[in-house]
């Protein structure tokens, strides 16, 4: 008997079967990751491939399984587009001088005095301009941690600083791929993530900020200012671009998209579109180099637009930490994220499609007679997967998949479960020294888990104010019967 294209009677899923696909997938992602040091596609794949087994044992024909992972793969595509689009978009914002404009006023609010407060914001404001926490704390929060080391203060407060406002800007930014891959688990739309994540998150964000104001007082009367680095930074940005207020207009545009409710992919495009008119008015002496760093020209050109679009932007000054920086954006930057998320989809389609995650999902909420708990038992669950399967993005896309039909049945908006996945799988990752995050931490800044840990106060504050604020109702949205029917019928609500 052919097991791949016979009819079969089906066999009823059991707990058993789900937890033989879900250990599979821990195993293979653990020791891909933490022993190999791999990036974590082949191995999610070969969890598709195990789940699949699994499936085949249970009786379902390989055409119906294909069917699962093409479904799986359909309920995440604006996800995709958006990611497409907003790579493009970093490449045409760095080439307009738009996120060296950013970069340059967020280093403008460096003062001694207030140290600690000035490094969240700077590093708020770098993540937020580029979408990256890695991209921030390697440039940004190393040149910070020479400055920190210069006024006497410890590596733990000036780390903790720097994760609170890399971790803010990567969870808020819509150009960051783990905002827009939370959206795309949970079935809502990047622009109504971001809204619904405002609250709870600039809550957390004004405590990390009166809890380093109070720190840096303290710390700061002993040292001696030595702020070379940054001016090191502002001087390279000033001599390679034209900084000018008026390129600010863009994340402006879309922020206005968002207020005004335009769809995610129109109000990107026309932040893009704003950039690319921008780049030749404003950066007529942006030096442009190939992916090589072989000079081409001088001046921005259509050519150019369409080249970093696709590409990226590839940076060359005199400063090393900007060139790293700067270096960035383009489809072809997103395509690892995009296909992160398509492999992932493919086995959280066949989990859902067999019944495997309703098994599961009926086994950890049977207790869970709250919206609260259930908001807690998701916070817990990409906690978990930060640990046993080290790795933000599978954090968010596994537990996203997992929880998405409980909170359809219980009529929950989207958003709650979105907010929820960032409000612990992208944040807390750090938090762990065998994740890639903690990982890239302890490399890049110099800096222990265990000296960070007490003074990462944004981070492990987050997933606590969420949970405490699904008891007052604020992180819980009911769904309007027309976005339940929505919901139901597979669309993006």
């Amino acid at each position: 008997m052919n097991i791949f294209t016979a009819e079969r009677e089906k066999k009823p899923v059991k707990l058993y079967h789900a937890i033989i696909s879900f250990l599979g997938l821990v195993i293979v992602m653990s020791v891909g990751i933490v022993k190999f040091g791999v990036d974590p596609h082949i191995p999610m794949f070969i969890g598709v491939i195990i789940t699949a087994i699994v499936s085949l044992s249970l009786g379902f024909s390989w055409s119906e399984i294909e069917h699962m992972m093409v479904d799986g793969i359909s309920k995440a595509m604006q996800s995709i587009l958006i990611l497409a689009i907003v790579g493009m978009m970093i490449g045409v914002w760095l080439l307009s001088g738009t996120i060296p404009t950013m970069i340059y006023y967020g280093l403008t609010l460096l003062r001694p005095s207030i140290f600690l407060i000035a490094a969240v914001l700077i590093c708020s404001i770098t993540s937020l301009a580029t979408g990256t926490s890695w991209g921030t704390m390697g440039t940004m929060g190393l040149a910070l941690m020479g400055i920190g080391h210069g006024l006497g203060m410890p590596v733990g407060p000036t780390a903790g600083a720097i994760l609170a406002g890399a971790y803010f800007g990567d969870k808020m930014s819509p150009l960051s791929d783990t905002t827009n891959l939370a959206p795309a688990m949970a079935g809502t739309d990047v622009f109504t993530h971001v809204k619904f994540m405002l609250r709870s998150t600039l809550f957390t964000y004004a405590i990390a900020l009166v809890f380093f104001g109070f720190i840096g007082f303290r710390f700061a009367s002993g040292g001696t200012a030595d702020t070379s680095q940054a001016q090191i930074l502002m001087e390279g940005l000033k001599n390679n671009f034209n900084i000018n207020p008026i390129l600010l207009l863009p994340p402006l545009v879309v922020i206005l998209a968002i207020a005004l409710k335009i769809p995610a992919i129109p109000g990107i495009t026309l932040g893009l579109l704003s950039a690319a008119v921008m780049a030749p008015i404003f950066q007529g002496n942006l030096k442009i180099f190939s992916d090589s760093l072989e000079y081409l020209h001088t001046g921005v050109t259509f050519g150019d637009i369409l080249s970093v679009g696709r590409n990226g932007f590839f940076c060359k000054t005199e400063v090393d930490a900007l060139n790293s920086l700067l270096t960035t954006g383009g489809l072809m930057n997103m395509a690892s994220s995009i296909l992160m998320t398509v492999i992932a989809m493919m086995f959280g389609g066949i989990m859902e499609g067999t019944g495997q995650l309703a098994v599961v999902i009926e086994a950890i909420i049977k207790r869970i007679h709250s919206a609260a708990g259930l908001v807690g038992v998701t916070e817990l669950t990409c906690f978990l997967s930060n640990i046993v399967m080290p790795e933000q993005y599978i954090s968010i896309l596994v537990p996203g998949r997992m929880y998405a039909p409980a909170y359809r049945k219980e009529g929950l908006h989207p958003k709650t479960l979105s907010n929820a996945l960032e409000s612990a799988g992208t944040v807390t990752s750090c938090l762990v020294p065998w994740n890639t995050c903690g990982m890239f931490i302890a490399t890049t800044l110099g800096v222990t888990t265990a000296q960070y840990l007490p003074w990462a106060v944004f981070n492990y504050m987050m997933p606590l104010v969420c949970f405490v604020m699904a008891f007052f109702g604020i992180t819980v949205a009911k769904m309007t019967p027309e976005e339940q029917a929505r919901a139901n019928a597979g669309e993006i609500v």
